[in-house]
């Protein structure tokens, strides 16, 4: 049973992954500091996996500490590297944290991937890294373009740091770029649980839909798009997490043709912010309060992804559909109301 290292594990997207590796046989261990992450989401994977995971509340900025690590656990095969602050506003507001806390995260992790020469690296990447394309869908070929924010430019520079390093080691490498992760393990037990306001779309749906938000706004309504709003390829994150999984087993059957290979996940299909919200509204039978409001900085007008070589290669099938993410994040807002020991504090009564 090879050993996984999953960074950010106790996050939204790594938890997910975690209960995917688990249920395909793999062991996990987690690094996970906990500043932007709750340490009870692997409670939840417990549950549904019945597995207890460990987790080291480690600084990946902290070189010593992260070496520690795998001086612990010499058995390690794979990483599977999440870790990072991911929300571009504030990224547009703090640049310098954002390039100090995700590519020196970044540049110490692979530090110690060449140290005790593990064999599998895998990219928690992101669409971001094409900026405001010139064609839709994108491709993995795509020419990426000037990113929008200072979080985009993390990615595009981590990609350039792996894609450098992987021609120097022997470490097989992976980027997923993957486009907007939406919804909750079906089980209901794991989910998105975002640290103070809300920076993406579906938690600002649902926290105003179960009445911890007032009003929620729509940013942008004179885009060239279908109905003026932002476009999106909306795709559950069990899909997200599966794809991580079949990454390793890509790399472990020595299928890839280069030492550092890109895939796009995605659902294939472009969602506007209007469009997502009709389908909560549809699938909760809640009307929800939002107004809308002027342009975003950092935000990309329209992009959703061509992801035929993910399907061809690593045999990954999305099975959500729209209406069912929005459910399962739906009934997942519902249960942190209703569980004061993640949701914290009195929960407010549903609008």
């Amino acid at each position: 049973m090879a050993k996984i290292l999953v960074t950010g594990g106790c996050g939204y997207i790594g938890s997910h992954t975690i209960v995917d590796l688990i249920e395909k046989g793999y062991s996990v261990i987690s690094v996970d500091n906990n500043s932007r992450s709750n340490p009870a989401v692997l409670e939840g994977v417990e549950r549904i996996t019945g597995k207890k995971v460990k987790n080291y509340k480690v600084d990946l900025c902290n070189f010593d500490d992260t070496f520690a690590i795998f001086q612990e656990n010499p058995d390690i095969e794979g990483i599977i590297h999440f870790a990072a602050y991911k929300a571009v506003g504030e990224s547009v507001e703090k640049p310098l944290m954002y390039f100090e806390n995700n590519n020196g995260s970044l540049i110490n992790i692979l530090k110690c991937v060449q140290e005790f020469n593990i064999p599998y690296f895998v990219f928690s990447s992101s669409c971001t890294v094409y900026g405001n394309p010139d064609e839709i869908p994108v491709t993995e070929k795509t020419m990426p373009k000037p990113a929008e924010s200072p979080y985009g430019y993390t990615k595009q520079m981590g990609e350039q740091i792996i894609n450098e390093f992987a021609k120097t080691v022997g470490t097989q490498c992976i980027l997923l770029r993957y486009f907007n992760p939406v919804g909750a393990h079906p089980s209901i037990q794991i989910g998105e649980i975002p640290i103070g306001k809300p920076q993406n779309l579906v938690p600002a749906i649902t926290q105003t839909a179960v009445g911890k938000i007032p009003k929620m706004t729509v940013f942008g309504t004179d885009y060239p798009t279908r109905d003026g709003s932002c476009i999106r390829d909306f795709i559950h994150v069990s899909d997200i997490g599966n794809a991580h999984t079949l990454a390793i087993q890509y790399l472990e059957r020595k299928d890839n043709a280069s030492a550092c290979e890109v895939f796009n996940l995605g659902t294939g299909n472009g969602v506007t912010v209007l469009e997502a919200i009709r389908s909560f509204e549809k699938v909760s039978n809640v009307k929800l309060n939002y107004e809308l409001g002027p342009r975003r900085p950092g935000d990309v007008i329209a992009i959703y992804a061509n992801n035929d070589l993910a399907k061809s290669l690593l045999g990954w099938d999305p099975q959500f559909t729209l209406d069912e993410m929005m459910s399962t994040a739906w009934e997942w807002e519902q249960k942190l109301r209703a569980d004061q020991t993640i949701f914290g504090g009195k929960p407010k009564e549903l609008n």
